[in-house]
């Protein structure tokens, strides 16, 4: 039980300095942030490429643990290839920290039969859909950071995190990049989802909860940069259109293995 309890505590014990590193006096993207977060990132990694060393294990905790390590890492190259990204880190790495110390309390799920050994179409699949719940798991923090930058200038009354957010300006700027990939890398998790179940003589689109929520959540990003391309909808209503496809992509990806691998069982 220990054994099995120390690997997890040391991933979640990897987030913790990034989460508390905007604390520190001099706070910049520094070689400091940069080890850090390597730090982090690294935890969450080594968890699951040892738990899932020889089989893909499709329960609801290994789900979470990769999520966070996905998103941590795809946030390591978005905050080195854009400029204000990094200062999302007060707000993502405490929700990695909260998903981590939820697939622990998670992790004594039965996982001995769900286990699955991958094929090609499956395994680009999972990477690409992987890939897309990284991208708009930060795009939903940039969103949030914008709601709490906006409210505190209509206010008039910034709080002691909005000073180490990005300006509302550079969030929108992000959710749009962001979005923008995260649409193209779910039309791609779309069309290997049709491949796969095509190949296995299925229907074009499963009728299940699942591929119901995510088209969903395809539809209201599209919509989305439509709407910002055409009237240069931002801000608050913007935002909260992006929570609103995160949430149907929640779902739809971690929601049907937690009431699969949870509730169910």
């Amino acid at each position: 039980m220990a054994d099995n309890l120390l690997l997890p505590l040391t991933a979640i014990l990897a987030l913790l300095p990034a989460s508390l590193m905007s604390l520190r006096r001099g706070y910049d993207r520094d070689g400091v942030f940069w080890a850090v977060l390597a730090v982090a990132g690294a935890g969450p990694l080594t968890w699951v490429l040892i738990h899932n060393a020889g089989a893909w294990r499709v329960d609801f905790s290994t789900s979470l643990w990769i999520t966070v390590s996905a998103t941590v890492i795809l946030f390591i190259v978005v905050a080195a290839l854009t400029d204000h990204a990094w200062r999302l880190t007060p707000l993502l790495m405490p929700y990695m920290i909260i998903l981590a110390v939820l697939a622990t309390l998670w992790r004594h799920t039965d996982i001995a039969e769900r286990q699955t050994i991958l094929g090609a179409w499956t395994s680009i699949h999972i990477i690409v859909s992987v890939v897309t719940y990284g991208l708009l798991t930060i795009a939903a923090v940039g969103a949030l950071a914008a709601v709490l930058q906006e409210r505190a200038l209509k206010r008039k009354q910034p709080t002691a995190l909005t000073p180490l957010l990005p300006p509302v300006v550079e969030c929108d700027r992000l959710l749009v990049r962001l979005l923008g990939l995260s649409e193209i890398v779910l039309a791609i998790g779309l069309a290997t989802g049709v491949a796969l179940n095509v190949s296995a003589g299925g229907a074009t689109l499963a009728p299940d909860h699942k591929t119901i929520l995510t088209v969903a959540a395809f539809i209201v990003i599209g919509l989305l940069l439509l709407v910002h391309y055409r009237s240069g909808l931002r801000g608050r209503k913007a935002a909260r259109l992006v929570l609103l496809a995160y949430l149907l992509l929640t779902l739809g990806y971690l929601g049907v293995k937690f009431v699969t691998d949870v509730l169910v069982t």
